[in-house]
């Protein structure tokens, strides 16, 4: 499996989105310069984060995106099924019925490891990545 740029940058933006105080929300233009994620890109990006209910926008000469729900109740599963879709990693996992079900051997394999990576991205939520980027910024480095 392999995350493509949508799925990063769409990571990327809205942990951004989730540092800013409660309540406020960040132009394109804003959060392109803070990520260095082109506008353009980043408009296409809120497309299917809008619809996913994952970001909310805001019209006017003044108006930006602000997050959909809390940080709290947006998973990295959701920005990814938002914007790449399914995180299966094989067809046959999604299907109800595989012509090859009743002898394929890699079939559980397939599911039992796509059920770890939903496990996995739908566990972290923005939340916890706020936090993680809180205790970074505390670590002291040495050499």
């Amino acid at each position: 499996m392999r995350i493509s740029t949508k799925g990063r940058y769409s990571l990327g933006a809205l942990l951004y989105m989730a540092l800013l105080t409660d309540g406020d929300y960040a132009s394109t233009r804003t959060i392109a310069e803070n990520t260095d994620i082109s506008d353009g890109y980043l408009e296409q990006l809120f497309i299917p984060l809008r619809k996913a209910g994952i970001v909310q926008g805001i019209r006017g000469p003044q108006g930006g995106y602000l997050l959909g729900r809390s940080a709290d109740r947006i998973t990295v599963g959701d920005i990814l099924r938002a914007v790449e879709g399914s995180l299966e990693l094989v067809d046959c996992v999604s299907s109800k019925y595989c012509p090859a079900q009743d002898n394929c051997i890699s079939r559980h394999t397939w599911s039992e490891l796509y059920q770890e990576i939903t496990d996995c991205v739908d566990s972290i939520t923005l939340n916890d990545l706020i936090e993680a980027y809180y205790a970074m910024d505390k670590m002291e480095y040495a050499i």
